[in-house]
């Protein structure tokens, strides 16, 4: 069983903080080919922001990801994946993360909306670790991302429905 984060020594401070671009990235994990061979990608995280308050549940968090910088290691999927048929990262370039106002009964879950192919769906962020050092914190958290949801819809069967999604952030005090 998974021991969720002791909020009271890993909460921030009060105070507007930068995504630093450098130590943060976004993976993903989802099955291929008839749901037998998992294929692992990131994408790189362009900026964002995270206003933390007090109550803890009032902050709010900002995350753009660039759209057209999925990689999985093999070109030509990349670009396949990178069409209009998938991402369509020439008309729709970013993907947006927004976090949701106001207060959770579980502060590890960070309830938002995640904009992908100019597609919101609500999506729910879990916590896993977090770490608060002096002017900065670090963010470990996962969520499950249906792709069909955001009208990614293309080589069913082939490609999983679910992408299993890893956020590791790093914020910054501004």
């Amino acid at each position: 069983m998974d021991a969720k984060p002791d909020h009271a020594t890993t909460t921030p401070r009060p105070g507007h903080y930068l995504l630093d671009p450098d130590r943060s990235a976004v993976t993903f994990t989802m099955k291929s080919v008839f749901g037998l061979a998992p294929v692992r990608g990131s994408f790189a995280i362009g900026s964002g922001t995270a206003d933390v308050a007090e109550p803890l549940g009032e902050s709010r968090a900002h995350a753009v990801i660039e759209a057209g910088s999925f990689r999985t290691g093999s070109a030509k999927r990349d670009e396949h994946v990178r069409s209009p048929r998938f991402l369509d990262t020439e008309a729709h370039p970013l993907i947006t993360f927004v976090s949701a106002h106001g207060d959770r009964a579980d502060p590890a879950v960070l309830a938002g909306t995640l904009t992908v192919r100019g597609v919101e769906q609500p999506v729910e962020l879990t916590i896993e670790r977090a770490q608060v050092s002096a002017g900065e914190f670090t963010v470990r958290a996962t969520a499950s991302v249906d792709r069909v949801a955001f009208g990614v819809s293309a080589s069913r069967g082939m490609t999983g429905r679910h992408l299993g999604v890893t956020l590791d952030v790093t914020f910054v005090r501004s």
